[in-house]
């Protein structure tokens, strides 16, 4: 990405024909001399290109480094059609179609962060429920060589791979354009509190990838992309302005995909999934995302049972005088910041982007002066809400 200002960004500061100056960048086929064509400002490889340089003694160096470049300083996304056998695919895909059968007749609502209520069919932890329910299913489908090239090239090794079905059914809208996790799951207003840097960090933590599981023609609303948005360094404040949404729905490519083909692209980039025009096509995919192995912290860290020993002491010093921010110091210190990872079946965000946290949690007792008793319940029951079951 294009490097930021020090200090803070600004969403005033955010101006549509400074991301227009980084659009003007075209791809070059040069830059991509693996893949099989260009489209649309898109690097297409064959499968069967990155299945021989994963046979490579190294790896395939040569050809993760061009990815990566792609995912970086090119258009920020890549296609490699064939990418899954047709026959695996369809295994996986009636083990999908059986949860969200079950989902439906448990009455289970799933949301969307980007759709409206009801256009899509969604399945968190799609790749935890499909080693359940078909492990051989589930070990074909992950043996898969360009999962695993395009997911070392971009986060190298170590790397933590969850997964979220998502379809969109014969007339399902289509969602608002977005950048992904972890900013991009974030309000405007808080991604503004975090230093400009680590806006250029946070799309080297994760990969984003979608795996067609069905023929997807354009009319079916295959997702939107604007090639080369990733490089515009506003851009986590800049998509929720009405100006850059306009832009980006009236400027960006849609690419039909087939079924097994999969398309691998950086969080920061500008897209959405397209509604869907066709009579007849429930639009499946896998959603992949792919996080680095540096996303965790040293220590293994109770944070619950901290919060449950400090948070007496903490009430003691309010009623004592402490201000505000002196008892936000501890307990940014004492309760775990963000919001994932979670349960989204069970612990779903409500009138936001993200699920409360457990800091939140505590400052809100504290503005309330609940006791600890009803405090360590409030804690438990988020606990047991983020278990994956």
């Amino acid at each position: 990405m294009a490097n930021a200002p020090q200090g803070w960004l600004r969403t005033a500061d955010a101006r549509l024909e400074d991301l227009l100056q980084v659009l003007k960048t075209r791809t070059d086929p040069a830059d991509h001399p693996n893949a099989d064509h260009v489209e649309q400002e898109v690097p297409v490889y064959a499968a069967g290109v990155l299945r021989a340089a994963a046979e490579e003694a190294d790896g395939g160096r040569t050809l993760q480094a061009e990815i990566a470049r792609a995912l970086s300083a090119g258009p920020g996304i890549v296609v490699v059609e064939g990418a899954f056998e047709a026959a695996v695919v369809d295994r996986v895909t009636g083990a999908f179609t059986r949860m969200i059968e079950e989902q439906r007749a448990a009455g289970v609502a799933v949301g969307d962060h980007f759709a409206k209520p009801g256009a899509n069919d969604r399945v968190w932890n799609a790749l935890e429920k499909l080693a359940v329910a078909d492990p051989e299913a589930f070990a074909d489908y992950y043996a898969n060589d360009a999962v695993a090239l395009a997911s070392t090239a971009w986060l190298g090794p170590g790397y933590q791979v969850t997964s979220q079905v998502n379809v969109v059914n014969p007339g399902g809208e289509g969602q608002t354009v977005h950048r992904d996790y972890h900013l991009g799951f974030q309000s405007p207003e808080t991604s503004a509190r975090y230093p400009s840097h680590v806006h250029d960090l946070s799309p080297y933590l994760t990969l984003q990838g979608a795996v067609a599981h069905c023929d997807m023609p354009v009319e079916s609303g295959p997702t939107l992309y604007l090639p080369h948005s990733q490089k515009y360094g506003l851009g986590y404040l800049a998509y929720w302005l009405e100006e850059f949404q306009d832009y980006f729905a009236g400027h960006h490519i849609q690419l039909p995909l087939g079924k097994g083909d999969a398309v691998f692209f950086n969080p920061a980039l500008f897209h959405a999934a397209g509604s869907n025009h066709s009579a007849d096509i429930r639009r499946m995919a896998n959603l992949l995302q792919i996080s680095s192995a540096f996303g965790r912290a040293m220590e293994t860290v109770d944070r619950e049972r901290v919060v449950g020993a400090v948070y007496p002491a903490l009430l003691a010093r309010k009623a004592g005088g402490w201000d505000r921010r002196a008892l936000a110091n501890v307990v940014a210190a004492a309760a775990e910041g963000y919001s994932f990872p979670t349960n989204l079946d069970r612990d779903q965000p409500i009138g936001g982007m993200a699920p409360p946290t457990q800091a939140a949690l505590v400052e809100e007792a504290l503005d309330a002066g609940m006791s600890p008793e009803r405090l360590a319940e409030r804690l438990a029951a988020q606990a047991a809400a983020r278990l994956s079951r």
